[in-house]
């Protein structure tokens, strides 16, 4: 008898439990489930083995430990945790060491949602993992463009707000923040818009949609219409992403999908999750078999394992084959044979045998995961979308931004084959306009750009975006022909919230496929630039560099100002206020000093 076994073999259990094998240096070999433990471990040792690798395990055990626990569920897990974080030599070799990202919702007041790949036990909610950064990404500015939520990082707390500690930013002006800093949005109406995030997220659009029709028709029986139109296009907006979202029949519900195709001692396991009959996660990963495990019991690790990093808790797997040896009996398994599920069940197939053999490929060529010709792909489907004469591969993107009608500024971004080129970014301090007007400030700051690559002698970029109206465009189109560019640089415009380009003097614009490549990479151009151009004018303002007239004036102090804006919300308003109202805010005596300021004024 084998020396390590004959210290145990009396004292093994016939209860469900875990074993590991240990070898003289103490290193675990080997962990193991089983639904009687004495049964499971006496099977290494009074068997003729068959497999040279069984073999080859057996004689290197030193040791053997084993826990007894409740249920044959509970050996599973515990099984599934101790090769998560041992990964014994001699266990399935799952090959996915990737970290995934989530999407948090943040515990603080009026939470903030954003991507993150790092999780901390710090009572914020984790959505996720997601397969994929781009997905999450893609996901995460979807619900943006539907719900406002807030971005910045200030501690809003209750005293913080009733202290008028803050005031809104560019965020709220440009819609995508509706100003809880200010208390402009209560922490109701907040949550009500998180729950609608979670919804979304979870692939439950349908119920969001429905929540907004009920809104757009309250709007509707009020006759406030314009507010009803702005609801009816998110809606438009829900069931556009639905339509593409969808993959089955919703009636399927909540299920997941494995698919596995084995050769050798090499498997490839694919996996599909559906919420509410949308396609949320798809995944496939290599297998290694490391002592001849059937394909049922490789398979039946891999779900747990995989399940378990995506915190599946669908009750339905749809499987291929029977699965006898799963060990939990609170999910159902379903092996279908025609039907909705089938055909998931063979687009799991597909998506296998797809992964296999992109992987024997690339082996063969001996070529990385994700080849440069990906971003030649995506510039080329750009070219054919906007029928532009050349190849992309230098764009440039313009916008402007100004604080609370005041300080305009601008920011140019530069990508070159299709990534950013962060040494080429450049801004703008505003010479020769006074006061806000985008159409020649944007007018300046293309002249300026393209006079200077002009007597540089630098390469000039093939496309030019400027991210604002027809009439912005218009006025950088004008600087072009100044330059007599016109025939050497395309220039389009981006519509900030329809995402349509246009080119000047056309009546018509162009939409590019939702789900397109090349609309991902303008987007990404364009959350760029005003990334970029954000940040700019924020660090102007901490520096001081923009002065109001308020300040000028002798006996207004900052406290004075503070107050006058958040209550006007802009200099000229002020100026426009007569002395009472003035008086109501900063007292008699410094509502004379303003007055007397602006009398040449008004």
């Amino acid at each position: 008898m084998h020396p390590a076994y004959a210290k145990i073999a009396e004292t093994l259990p016939n209860l469900p439990g875990i074993y590991k094998y240990y070898n003289e240096a103490n290193e675990l070999l080997y962990v193991g489930k089983a639904k009687q433990l004495k049964k499971r471990v006496a099977s290494y040792f009074t068997k003729t083995l068959a497999s040279y690798k069984t073999h080859e395990l057996v004689q290197k055990i030193s040791r053997i430990e084993f826990t007894i626990v409740n249920t044959e569920q509970d050996a599973l897990l515990l099984e599934n945790s101790l090769i998560k974080q041992f990964q014994p030599k001699y266990n399935i070799d799952l090959k996915d060491d990737k970290t995934y990202p989530y999407i948090v919702i943040k515990k603080e007041p009026f939470p903030r949602i954003f991507f993150t790949r790092k999780k901390f036990n710090d009572g914020s909610e984790y959505l996720g993992p997601f397969t994929s950064v781009a997905k999450a990404r893609d996901l995460l500015y979807f619900v943006k463009q539907i719900i406002p939520l807030r971005t910045c990082k200030l501690a809003l707390t209750e005293n913080n707000i009733a202290k008028k500690k803050f005031k809104v930013c560019l965020e709220y002006h440009l819609g995508n923040c509706k100003g809880p800093c200010q208390a402009l949005q209560n922490q109701d109406d907040y949550n009500n818009a998180l729950s609608q995030v979670k919804e979304i997220l979870k692939g439950n659009v349908s119920g969001v949609i429905q929540l907004y029709k009920k809104e757009m028709k309250a709007y509707a029986t009020n006759l406030e219409f314009e507010k009803a139109e702005q609801i009816k296009k998110k809606i438009d907006y829900l069931e556009t992403y639905q339509e593409k979202s969808v993959i089955v029949n919703k009636t399927i519900g909540n299920v997941d999908v494995f698919s596995i195709v084995a050769e050798n001692n090499i498997a490839f396991v694919n996996f599909l999750m559906l919420q509410n009959g949308t396609i949320i996660h798809t995944h496939t990963v290599q297998v290694e078999t490391k002592l001849d495990e059937t394909i049922e019991e490789t398979l039946a690790f891999s779900i747990q394992q995989i399940r378990d990093t995506f915190n599946s808790a669908n009750k339905e797997i749809i499987v291929p084959f029977d699965i006898s040896n799963y060990g939990d009996n609170t999910v159902q398994f379903t092996i279908p044979k025609v039907g909705d599920k089938k055909k998931l069940l063979n687009l799991s197939f597909t998506n296998t045998n797809y992964f296999k053999l992109e992987l024997k490929k690339q082996k063969a060529l001996n070529l990385p995961i994700k080849s440069n010709n990906a971003y030649y792909e995506v510039l080329k489907e750009l070219q054919i979308n906007l029928h532009l004469k050349q190849l992309p591969t230098h764009i440039e993107c313009f916008d402007n931004s100004n604080f609370q009608g005041s300080f305009p500024v601008s920011a140019m971004v530069c990508f070159k084959d299709g990534m950013p080129s962060k040494e080429n970014y450049r801004h703008y301090n505003v010479k020769t306009v006074v006061g806000i007007n985008d159409f020649a400030t944007m007018s300046e700051v293309v002249l300026r750009r393209y006079t200077r690559l002009l007597n540089e002698n630098k390469p000039l970029p093939q496309l030019v975006i400027i991210d604002g109206g027809k009439g912005q465009l218009g006025a950088a189109m004008e600087s072009i022909r100044k330059l007599d560019l016109q025939h050497e640089i395309t220039l389009v415009g981006l519509a900030k919230n329809e995402e349509e380009i246009f080119f000047a003097g056309d009546t018509q614009s162009i939409k590019l496929p939702w789900d397109s490549d090349s609309l991902k990479l303008v987007r990404r151009i364009r959350d760029e630039v005003h990334r970029f151009g954000i940040t700019f004018h924020r660090n102007q303002r901490s520096k001081g560099v923009f002065k109001t007239e308020l300040q000028e004036i002798e006996g207004i102090g900052k406290a004075s100002i503070d107050a006058l804006m958040q209550q006007f919300k802009s200099v000229k308003n002020i100026k426009s206020q007569s002395f009472e109202n003035l008086k109501a805010i900063v007292g008699e005596s410094k509502a004379k000093i303003l007055v007397n300021a602006f009398l040449p004024l008004k």
